[in-house]
């Protein structure tokens, strides 16, 4: 099914039946993503005087809690207020959805004892485009990303230099599949968070940042419309669901 969206004054046509998710979910029954030094997620039958709402166990309906972090478990889209003393929520910062996006395969370079992602790089990956929104894919892209335990293990990140060209570019929203855009250990500077946001400026209330993305291998860089899905969490950062078109024309 095709539709046409017109989109800042462009027409757009997409294959709306054909989306790609490219959200990691919350799922106990397997080893889940994890970050941030805390334990695995829970989903769980809440207990009624020792019966549990659960069918299977006789109830009526199943009814469960859910105990999870948004930063630690899930795909999740957060906004300034993750880093600022002012409380800043992603559900009323974030007033529109649908942005062209940008998908681009980044090989992170080995700088010491850390592996980075530069300028240059996402200059060679954007060029003269003009994008909301960037996608980043780092390599090696492998499934392990879905269950990977990233505690303690110093994960690729963005240099400073490399935010400040997202945000001087223009980029609005930026979704990497990794726990973090900073360095995991940084003692608390978090610099390309708050270069993307300009914290030291005029803060970019509206942008965006989506960690814990998994974007599949068979998926081709390059244009894409998206629809970044958020759950309506009153909270710096909420679980979120991306989803890419590809653009026919």
């Amino acid at each position: 099914m095709k539709a046409i969206i017109e989109y800042n004054s462009r027409k757009i046509e997409v294959n709306i039946s054909n989306p790609i998710d490219i959200s990691i979910p919350i799922d106990v029954s397997k080893t889940n993503v994890n970050a941030w030094y805390l334990e695995e997620p829970k989903i769980f039958p809440v207990d009624f005087d020792g019966e549990k709402a659960k069918v299977s166990e006789g109830a009526v309906v199943n009814f469960n809690n859910i105990h999870f972090n948004p930063h630690s478990h899930i795909t999740h889209t957060e906004c300034v207020g993750h880093i600022t003393k002012e409380v800043h929520s992603v559900n009323q910062n974030l007033k529109f959805y649908i942005f062209l996006a940008e998908v681009v395969t980044v090989a992170p370079e080995s700088r010491g004892e850390d592996f980075v992602i530069s300028e240059k790089q996402l200059k060679t990956a954007l060029k003269n485009k003009k994008r909301d929104a960037i996608v980043i894919r780092t390599l090696p892209n492998l499934k392990d990303k879905k269950s990977m335990q990233y505690s303690n293990t110093n994960p690729p990140y963005l240099l400073e230099e490399a935010a400040i060209y997202l945000r001087e570019k223009g980029i609005k929203h930026l979704l990497i599949d990794l726990p973090s855009i900073d360095k995991e250990k940084d003692n608390g500077k978090l610099l390309a968070h708050n270069a993307f946001w300009n914290t030291a400026g005029e803060i970019r209330m509206n942008a965006t940042i989506t960690e814990f993305i998994y974007v599949p291998n068979d998926i081709e860089d390059g244009e894409y419309l998206l629809n970044l899905m958020i759950a309506p969490f009153e909270n710096d950062a909420t679980p979120s669901k991306p989803v890419l078109y590809k653009i026919i024309k």
